[in-house]
């Protein structure tokens, strides 16, 4: 067969050369078009784990901001009860002043009473 084509070795070794590389170039990854809306996995993660982490710091933020309002009730509820202890105070005070100042003017009268007595 070959002898019909006056083939010599060095033929046959340059078309099985030709051939490997034919091989090779059919096996080789042929460039793609890409889509130019794709965003690779990479940036899509990222972009994720940015959103999560920023309602992370929200919801950190308004439980920080619910403790201080909490805080600051009970501050003022506190505040407030200690207000109304002291008016309580205040008033048992005012109450015993009035009475002492009562019974002091009883003794008083009873003394003069007892001089237009004489």
């Amino acid at each position: 067969m070959n002898a019909a084509l006056n083939t010599g070795f060095a033929d046959r070794l340059k078309t099985a050369a030709e051939a490997k590389k034919a091989l090779l170039a059919k096996l080789q990854p042929r460039p793609t078009v890409t889509d130019p809306n794709f965003t690779p996995r990479s940036a899509r993660q990222a972009a994720e784990l940015d959103r999560v982490r920023e309602e992370r710091a929200v919801a950190r933020a308004a439980a920080r901001q619910a403790a201080l309002e909490a805080q600051e009730a009970a501050r003022k509820a506190q505040l407030d009860l200690e207000a109304a202890d002291l008016d309580a105070k205040r008033g048992q005070r005012k109450e015993r002043k009035a009475l002492t100042k009562a019974e002091a003017k009883a003794k008083r009268d009873a003394r003069y009473a007892a001089r237009k007595a004489r």
